[in-house]
């Protein structure tokens, strides 16, 4: 009787234990988004890790919670019960969690995310005036582009509409992104013309590896082929604008970029600029509250734009 009650128990023990918090995860984000690869992008692992958590989960509950057919993955029924029950889960502990750090955020910084190039050409020279307006209230500034999670330390994001993100961060759009060729006020006439109405082929180009599509987004906005020449590619768009600057070419420049250098003679853009159909937004895990600080950010960074 002894042996039975304590085989019993352990029993209870078993059907009770909660498989793995990482294995969870990557179930769900797989499910969700019907795809390891994906699943692995937004969790910043590998397709193989999140293979082998999904597979460790279905060994560990007994049955096949994926399809995989084709190099695709789609929930079974138990995986679609499973994912339902993790996602509302997950959601409690996420609500849970903001709305503890909601609270305590008055004792701390709150750590805003910016685009490299963005903050440094456009937000930190006007950032004095947000301080200057909320003394005591300090926003700490960190450089980062792409994917990420308000988990990581993060309350505000500041990115351009160009990534998949949650379908639960909320969005606040800042600006329309406007982009033109600039290049140094010298080179116009060599590069453009004297009519200063087109774009020479002989004109060096220059692109950026971060976005490379630049150039094909103004000509198609513009009703222009694109330009079907090599150009000169640099990491980023700080350095392409950096090149135009030194008379190396004309760069492809979003006009939040440039604003301050055309403002102040050192380039120019002679074709003007054009919506590419893209926008910045500011992102975060809810809604601003009226009167609250995320708020105030949010209205001085739309009077900006």
């Amino acid at each position: 009787m002894i042996s039975k009650r304590n085989g019993d128990f352990k029993s209870l023990i078993s059907d009770g234990r909660m498989p793995s918090l990482l294995a969870l995860r990557c179930f769900e984000s797989a499910g969700r988004l019907e795809s390891f690869a994906r699943a692995a992008d937004e969790l910043h692992l590998t397709p193989g890790a999140i293979s082998r958590a999904v597979r460790l989960l279905e060994d560990d509950l007994g049955i096949d919670l994926f399809e995989r057919r084709n190099r695709r993955v789609f929930l079974t029924n138990t995986g679609k019960r499973l994912a339902k029950a993790v996602s509302e889960g997950f959601g409690l502990m996420s609500n849970a969690v903001r709305e503890i750090r909601s609270d305590s955020r008055r004792a701390r910084q709150l750590v805003l995310s910016c685009e490299p190039t963005l903050l440094m050409r456009w937000l930190i020279p006007r950032w004095s005036d947000f301080q200057a307006r909320h003394q005591g209230l300090d926003i700490h500034l960190v450089a980062g582009g792409g994917t990420f999670s308000f988990d990581q330390g993060i309350d505000l994001a500041i990115r351009r509409d160009d990534f998949p993100r949650p379908p639960d961060y909320h969005s606040e759009t800042l600006f329309q992104e406007k982009v033109g060729p600039v290049c140094r006020p010298e080179k116009v006439d060599v590069w453009f013309g004297k009519s200063r109405r087109f774009l020479r082929s002989s004109a060096p180009l220059l692109q950026t590896i971060s976005r490379p599509t630049a150039w094909q987004e103004w000509a198609t906005a513009k009703g222009l082929p694109a330009p079907d020449v090599e150009m000169q590619a640099f990491e980023h768009f700080y350095f392409s604008i950096q090149a135009a600057v030194a008379g190396l070419g004309v760069a492809i420049g979003p006009w939040h970029l440039v604003r301050d250098d055309i403002q102040n003679g050192v380039l120019t853009a002679p074709l003007g600029f054009v919506e590419d159909g893209s926008r910045y937004c500011l992102l975060s895990p809810v809604a601003p509250k009226p009167g609250s600080l995320e708020m105030d950010l949010l209205k001085w960074l739309q009077a900006l734009g």
